[in-house]
């Protein structure tokens, strides 16, 4: 019977990561999906039945957080709003807790009742002003810029992004270096939700996001990642300040380590024969090399 029900949660998981991209799609591009009635309502379903599905489950701590972005949608679909950078940084943020949740409740301890209580809490305040500023911009009230918050960077102190990433960056290179295990992979992402809140710039947030994903994925080993999201999350970091925010984007590598799906193991080949050999020896067994090289041979002819 518990496997059983073990099943169905993996269901529900693989379900929900989904959702949860639809959404997280969906409030990169807020603006424009605010023009397609039916793009708001893709982000009303998805987080409905991320909902449905944790009431079904008993996890009461995913339900609420999905009914609350469930709601905020729902004003969405009903009422035209102005969706600024500000709106936007608080449903991401909104996100994040979602998001944490199915994440633990996918890692080898499950989701604890008090750890997720402490994340429902943490988040009650983040949503609290996400519904007082619908309520602002519905009343005709005009844009504000991002609120300065505990442990995230002003928009006036972009200039010292490089710096403040720096540090993080650092600190995830020696994870890396490490063994890969659940816990580090946790660590990674939780570095990585420090560097989303250093700048709500969508196309920062959206490489962050990036990235972030790719660490999820256990199939994604530790030597593919540390090269492709350290030094695109360098480099996104020293064009903000410059004033190129509009050029930030994840790679296409990095991008197909993201939406991998577990179970599809990911290798990044360097142009050079060397080091794409090793890399193929290090992710095949004996049996696929042998195919592998047969299918060379068929195609040098």
């Amino acid at each position: 019977m518990e496997s059983g029900k073990q099943q169905i949660i993996h269901y529900f998981i693989e379900e929900a990561k989904e959702h949860l991209e639809t959404i997280e799609k969906g409030l990169l591009d807020l603006r424009s999906v605010m023009e397609d009635p039916e793009r708001v309502n893709e982000l009303f379903r998805a987080a409905h039945s991320v909902k449905g599905g944790a009431a079904m489950l008993g996890f009461g701590s995913i339900q609420k957080t999905a009914h609350r972005l469930e709601d905020s949608f729902k004003v969405l679909q009903e009422y035209p709003i102005n969706v600024d950078q500000k709106l936007v940084s608080l449903f991401l943020k909104s996100y994040d807790t979602l998001q944490e949740l199915i994440e633990r409740l996918q890692g080898p301890y499950g989701l604890r009742d008090e750890e997720a209580d402490k994340l429902v809490q943490d988040a009650e305040p983040t949503f609290v002003k996400m519904q007082e500023y619908i309520d602002h911009l519905l009343a005709g009230g005009e844009s504000e810029a991002v609120e300065d918050t505990p442990g995230v960077a002003p928009q006036k102190a972009t200039t010292n992004l490089p710096s403040q990433v720096h540090g993080i960056l650092k600190q995830m290179l020696q994870l890396f270096k490490g063994q890969d295990t659940p816990a580090s992979r946790q660590q990674l992402q939780g570095l990585c939700n420090q560097l989303a809140q250093l700048d709500a710039q969508t196309t920062w947030q959206g490489l962050v996001k990036t990235a972030q994903k790719a660490i999820a994925n256990s199939d994604n080993p530790y030597r593919t990642l540390a090269p492709l999201a350290i030094k695109e999350i360098k480099v996104a970091s020293e064009q903000l300040p410059a004033g190129q925010a509009s050029t930030i984007a994840p790679s296409p590598y990095l991008q197909r380590l993201a939406d991998a799906h577990p179970g599809q193991k990911q290798i990044l080949l360097l142009v050079e024969p060397q080091s794409a050999a090793k890399a193929l020896t290090q992710a095949f067994n004996q049996q696929q090399l042998s195919q592998l090289v047969q299918l060379l041979q068929k195609a040098a002819r």
